[in-house]
């Protein structure tokens, strides 16, 4: 390395693996909810992240923001929104009608104001905007980044002590 130079990897280096963490940051407390450490981020991987979330106390209104991934708007979350809520209503079929019709019509289910487990949906280019990213940055630089993980359950371990352990902010 030298002065002025980016950093590099060596070339020896090896990827292990990678994990997806999905978890909730609740804002006035500053705390991080029911977070889930996984392989993948499907839809079904995030509508069972919101389950999980919601069961943690079944009778609260829950307020989600989200930026606009797609698994954030899935069949697999309206049919559980729908399911929490006791909809008896025909949600149709994905690409076909109704609700489930298209990522439009999923979204118009999601955000309703009336809703006790509801979406709200940050304009494109600012996820940022979300307190959950900004938490995601600081476990990054503080805790993760340069790094040396023998395996993923070492690095979910890391991830685990870090919301268990020390704060990430100081």
């Amino acid at each position: 390395m030298r002065s002025g130079q980016d950093e590099r990897r060596e070339f020896e280096y090896i990827r292990r693996g990678t994990l997806c963490l999905i978890a909730n940051f609740q804002v006035a407390t500053g705390k991080v909810l029911a977070p889930t450490i996984g392989p993948t981020r499907t839809e079904e991987d995030f509508a069972r992240h919101i389950e999980q979330t919601v069961a943690t106390d079944e009778k609260a209104g829950w307020v989600f923001v989200v930026d606009n991934l797609t698994t954030h708007c899935s069949e697999s979350l309206v049919r559980l929104v729908a399911r929490l809520e006791g909809f008896t209503g025909d949600l149709g079929t994905k690409g076909g009608s109704g609700i489930l019709k298209d990522v439009a019509s999923r979204r118009t289910f999601l955000v309703e104001a009336a809703r006790r487990v509801r979406f709200v949906y940050t304009p494109k280019h600012c996820s940022w905007l979300n307190q959950i990213e900004c938490w995601f940055s600081i476990l990054v630089r503080r805790a993760l980044k340069r790094g040396s993980f023998s395996s993923t359950e070492a690095l979910a371990a890391r991830i685990r002590w870090t919301y268990m352990g020390r704060p990430l902010v100081t």
